[in-house]
């Protein structure tokens, strides 16, 4: 076998070769790598053979994901923030405006009754006590009060809490003395009574209060039941909220709150009742929001005013300042013990411890709250077993009035809308002071009440019978009660202001006053004898006295207080029917006044209200003076927004009135109307006017005192014949109310400008003043009559015309 050699041998020159290639093509593959890295830098990561992307990317994907989640928190937590700050800076609530009555204006010589001013007490949410010492109580030991006033802020003056003795005798205010001082009080105001609200569509009310007038003891009290850590947290009590959560894992749904006072405000601020987790979180940080913003007193008293407590019909209410009316009839500052225990109590569920259905749980709870304030220190032992010892003194409806007068509201409500938007009246929490007068409301509905159902029962109406009365203030035409049906409660259809019929003979005094702007006076003698009118279409009308008779030719006055038909008809068409329309119009009646002859008979349609207007001009010595049922509105802050004074318009002469308000009293006395005199004091001077329509289908009357205008309609809302004449049916209502209240007789004072004689008026001749059918009458400087005449018989007629 051959030897090796011990010599290496060297490659071949082709070995050589491949080794540099091999270099080369290694430095090849390094710098493709390197190429390779940085176009990496440039295109996305190619997915590996499992399909999953890089650890890089993800690490940027999931920053991109954080930074956008942070953008999303930052925008609901600023979205939050805007809410909590626009709406808790803003105006918070919606307050409906309260409406009062007038206040009683109390002065030694006011004609006023002990039960008429008990009356108004209890109205105004006076409580009956042995002995008054507390604000808002009185105490009557035969006819006299003593009470403690309430303060009030009016808006021409601030009325302070006084201590005062008023004696009553016969009838009338004979004493008002201040218990403190013993001086006598010259004139006094009773803060009037709360007569209406007018609500936002959602129907919360609420009554605001400031902090520092709500008692101590509700607000300690309600936090130890609520929330101990109120003054503590941050708007989240952490170990209540893990207590809840505890309870609802253990539930296995949402069961227990753990809410703190800032989270219940903000669930009944800001948001729904619904129960759900998306809804906690809002809550919880919002409750954290408004503590951030706002300190813990401001956030109480909003608490005190927005918690729900109650629900009285569509009426939601709301906040503690109502709760203390609702439920106990009293302000908040005037509350005992063991009512703001009860106001408490109801905190937890005013559904379920509903006082008026379920008063036995309410008991309970309220005596458990007592239990725990005393447990706290907030009242000692004693006080929590005696107030535990008392009934829940819960008033079985309070004597807050609103809502009665649905009449009168509505007519109110129409002339704001001349000056205030719905949403100012329904959210502003506007105090507006009426001229509605409760006592003289009352009479009329009792008077109603009386003659309703008496005639209904003579007529055998059947209930059908209806009413209307507009009773105003002839001195500025307020208007001081309003009823717009039989039942005074009623708040549908409102015949007062839409019932709108024709009106008879109360339309004549237009006529006869048209007459004598154009020279007639009260002697001047027309006929009154039988006519035929010819309308354009050939009908023919010949109107006719109620009587049936024909009575030739007559003084005008007679044929006014007879209201003869056929002397009216002739007498309007010699004047013209344009100078009638010009007369009514600057009377006050606003409709268009058709030209026909039936026309000066009373076939025109208004409604009681519209009447009221015409004889308010009348009844004010010929100034014209809108009616109106609002006297001044002021801020809820007591700042004063607009008065509405009176506004007058003299339309026809001193003169030409007096000579019509003599003729109108005349009625009373001679004429249809007469029957008056067996029904009101004889020293009670009125004017006024019946008013009968065809068939007996309206009965009216129209009369006014010294102070007092009054518009009674009686009818059917099917237009069927009642068979009652003006004398009849609404003078016996008219004069029922009228005869109660307190009104002055109509002035019957003798102008200088005018001449006054007595006349005989069944000829219009000069008469002795002892003849039996003679009137005292004025007229104008030279047109009195001078032929003089015997005695004659007045020739009376039927009472009931």
């Amino acid at each position: 076998m051959p030897k090796r050699s011990s010599r290496k041998s060297s490659p071949s020159p082709r070995k050589k070769r491949s080794a540099t290639a091999k270099k080369t093509a290694a430095k090849k593959t390094t710098a493709k790598k390197s190429a390779r890295k940085k176009t990496s830098a440039r295109r996305p990561a190619k997915k590996t053979a499992s399909g999953k992307r890089p650890a890089s990317f993800l690490k940027g994907y999931g920053r991109l994901l954080f930074l956008f989640g942070a953008l999303v928190l930052a925008a609901y937590y600023l979205y939050l923030d805007v809410m909590i700050r626009n709406q808790f800076e803003g105006k918070r609530w919606a307050l409906p405006a309260t409406v009062y009555a007038r206040p009683l204006e109390l002065y030694v010589g006011k004609k006023l009754s002990v039960q008429q001013l008990l009356r108004e007490i209890k109205l105004s949410g006076y409580r009956p006590v042995l002995e008054a010492k507390s604000v808002g109580t009185f105490s009557l030991h035969g006819n006299t009060f003593e009470l403690v006033s309430r303060a009030f802020q009016y808006g021409d003056s601030f009325e302070v809490s006084r201590q005062l003795r008023i004696r009553i005798e016969q009838g009338q205010v004979l004493a008002i003395d201040d218990r403190n001082t013993g001086e006598p009080v010259d004139i006094m105001r009773l803060e009037p009574a709360v007569i209406g609200r007018i609500y936002p569509a959602h129907h919360e009310d609420r009554q605001l209060v400031r902090l520092q007038e709500v008692p101590k003891t509700l607000t300690r009290g309600l936090i130890a039941l609520e929330d101990r850590a109120f003054y503590q947290h941050h708007g989240l009590d952490p170990r209540a909220l893990a207590r809840a959560l505890w309870a609802d894992l253990r539930a296995g749904k949402l069961v227990q709150g753990g809410s703190t006072l800032t989270q219940q405000l903000v669930k009944n601020f800001f948001l729904s009742n619904q129960r759900s987790l998306w809804r906690k979180f809002n809550e919880a940080n919002m409750a954290l929001l408004l503590e951030w913003h706002y300190d813990k007193d401001d956030i109480l008293e909003a608490y005190l005013n927005e918690i729900y407590l109650g629900q009285d019909g569509k009426r939601a209410i709301h906040g503690f300042g109502l709760a203390s009316h609702y439920y106990f009839d009293r302000p908040l500052a005037e509350l005992r013990l063991k009512e703001i225990a009860t106001l408490i109590a109801l905190v937890r569920g005013p559904s379920y411890y509903d006082a008026r259905r379920h008063p036995q749980r309410l008991l309970k709870r309220r005596n458990l709250v007592l239990s725990i304030m005393a447990k706290q220190r907030i009242i000692s032992a004693q006080e929590a077993n005696s107030a535990a010892r008392q009934p829940l003194g819960v008033v079985r409806r309070p004597h807050n009035i609103a809502g009665l007068y649905p009449a009168f509201m509505d007519l109110m409500r129409r002339q704001l809308r001349r000056d205030y938007r719905q949403e100012d009246l329904t959210a502003e929490g506007l105090r507006i002071f009426s001229t509605l007068d409760p006592a003289i409301q009352q009479q009329v509905e009792q008077a109603a009440d009386k003659w309703i159902n008496r005639l209904d029962a003579q007529r055998g109406l059947a209930g059908k019978l209806q009413t209307a009365v507009v009773l105003s203030d002839t001195s500025n035409g307020e208007v001081l009660a309003l009823l717009g049906d039989r039942n005074p409660n009623y708040a549908g259809f409102n015949r007062a202001l839409d019932a709108s019929r024709p009106v008879g003979s109360l339309i004549k005094p237009a006529v006869y006053l048209s007459a004598l702007e154009k020279g007639y006076n009260l002697a001047s003698m027309i006929e009154d004898t039988p006519l035929t009118l010819k309308g354009p279409d050939d009908s023919r009308w010949s109107p006719r006295n109620y009587d049936g008779q024909s009575h030739g030719s007559v003084p005008l006055v007679t044929a006014l207080i007879r209201s003869y038909n056929q002397a009216t008809v002739r007498l309007g068409m010699s004047l013209g029917f344009e100078a009638i329309a010009d007369t009514l119009h600057r009377l006050g009646v606003k409709q268009a006044i058709p030209a026909y002859p039936s026309m000066l008979l009373g076939a025109v349609n208004l409604s009681p209200y519209d009447v009221s207007g015409m004889y308010q001009t009348l009844a004010a010595n010929g100034f014209n003076s809108p009616l109106r049922t609002v006297r001044e509105v002021l801020a809820a802050d007591g700042r004063a927004l607009k008065r509405f004074p009176v506004t007058v318009k003299q339309a026809f002469s001193a003169e030409k009135i007096e000579m019509m308000n003599r003729a109108l009293n005349a009625v009373t006395h001679v004429g249809t109307a007469r029957s008056l005199q067996k029904l009101l004091p004889a020293d009670l001077e009125i004017a006024g006017k019946t008013g009968t329509t065809n068939d007996l289908r309206d009965s009216w009357f129209a009369g006014y005192s010294g102070s007092h205008l009054a518009v009674v309609w009686l009818g059917r809302d099917d237009n069927q014949p009642l068979g009652l004449s003006g004398a009849g049916g609404a003078l016996k209502l008219w004069a029922e109310f009228m005869r109660r209240i307190d009104t002055r007789p109509l002035p019957l004072f003798e102008l200088p400008s005018l001449e006054y004689e007595w006349i005989n008026f069944l000829n219009g001749r000069l008469s002795a003043e002892d003849c039996e059918s003679v009137l005292y009458l004025p007229f104008p400087p030279g047109q009195a009559p001078s032929e003089r005449a015997e005695c004659l018989d007045s020739g009376m007629m039927d009472d009931d015309f």
